[in-house]
């Protein structure tokens, strides 16, 4: 979680380089105007040949970077911005990409989307700068390390948000940030399964790289707090494959009633290996899943899930950019989204315990459904 404020070590040195060569450097080492610099980054035409290229070889030498976007800003208002991501097919990123491209749309920016995915760290200082456009602005998608490390290296000169991980209680990120409280959420959704009488809850989780994630914590907070055992974790995963094989080794534990899963594509797959492995869901396994996507409510049994609203994430993020800068149109506030337990088909009672506390009525299951 930490590396969505502070990313260490090697990467962060890497960025620290990045910012270490100015304009000024350039022309103290060639010999030349800063003003000369400037003419042969923009490839003004009133440069002569032998100056250009000792001024490009100067550039190569000390790995200097010219920061277009920050001159572009310096004559004007900011009129559009690039997000900076490492994944589309994942429905977070991809709805909150929406959600940015939506507000944009509402006052007449300009939006572009650069991805990060297999950026070296080593590289990253570069892409990030190159990915502005003129007059434009970042938003950062830092769900990842590779998004975490891209906001690192965002330019100070630059207007930058991102959507983060919610940062541990008193944290203040360095950037302008979004977030959805997921320890709240996945801490309300395991006390839920609890409340219906199950003994503890399992958890199949998404990747953590920081140690945990705020799904697992708040998951994990809720079985201590009611004093229950927290049973061991595999390894995360993020597909209905992975959930498939994670659920898989559950099934073989009779005493395994209720899961929360890291997301609901890890939820679909733990549901067809029950159903395979002949334990009915939910009058044998409660299962919950996370995200809401589009198709959780037309799957069978119709799929309880934490419902994050991404793009209205998107959206504030996009307003909070706005806040502090020079924009063109009217800037439209939001506040972020807060996750709300949506209760379907996929859970209820423990079969030991069936009279314990009644599941949702089949009414309220049908009216969700058709929303």
């Amino acid at each position: 979680m930490t590396g969505l404020i502070n990313v260490e070590g090697s990467e962060n040195a890497a960025c620290d380089r990045s910012q270490a060569v100015s304009i000024r450097d350039v022309a103290r080492a060639a010999g030349v105007s800063h003003q000369t610099v400037s003419r042969v980054i923009n490839d003004s035409p009133n440069v002569s040949e032998g100056t250009r290229e000792a001024v490009l070889a100067t550039i190569s030498a000390l790995g200097f970077r010219p920061n277009r976007a920050a001159r572009a800003l310096a004559g004007g208002p900011v009129q559009s911005v690039t997000v900076l991501a490492t994944n589309t097919s994942r429905y977070g990123y991809a709805a909150a990409i929406q959600g940015v491209e939506e507000a944009t749309q509402e006052i007449g920016f300009g939006m572009g989307f650069r991805t990060l995915e297999g950026i070296a760290s080593e590289d990253m200082p570069a892409a990030v700068e190159y990915a502005v456009e003129p007059a434009g602005a970042l938003i950062v998608i830092a769900f990842d390390p590779a998004g975490a490390l891209a906001l690192e290296c965002a330019p100070s000169r630059i207007p930058t948000a991102a959507m983060i991980q919610a940062p541990p209680p008193g944290v203040v990120p360095r950037q302008p940030a979004v977030w959805i409280d997921e320890f709240a959420a996945a801490k309300q959704a395991t006390e839920y399964l609890l409340g219906l009488g199950h003994r503890t809850v399992h958890h199949l989780p998404i990747p953590s790289w920081w140690g945990t994630t705020p799904r697992l914590a708040g998951w994990n907070a809720a079985l201590q707090q009611a004093g229950l055992p927290v049973p061991a974790l595999l390894a995360g995963g993020w597909t209905a494959e992975w959930g498939y094989e994670a659920a898989s080794a559950l099934t073989r534990d009779r005493s395994v009633t209720a899961v929360l899963c890291g997301n609901d594509d890890i939820a679909i797959g733990a549901m067809r290996a029950m159903h395979e492995a002949g334990r009915a869901v939910p009058d044998d396994v409660s299962i919950i899943g996370f995200d809401d996507v589009p198709h959780a409510r037309f799957v069978c049994p119709a799929l309880t899930t934490v419902r994050q609203d991404f793009a209205t994430l998107g959206k504030a993020c996009f307003a909070k950019l706005l806040e502090g800068v020079s924009a063109r149109g009217k800037v439209i506030k939001r506040a972020p989204p807060q996750a709300e337990l949506i209760v379907r088909e996929t859970t209820g009672p423990p079969p030991h315990q069936t009279g314990h506390r009644a599941a949702p009525t089949a009414r309220a299951h049908r009216s969700e459904i058709d929303r």
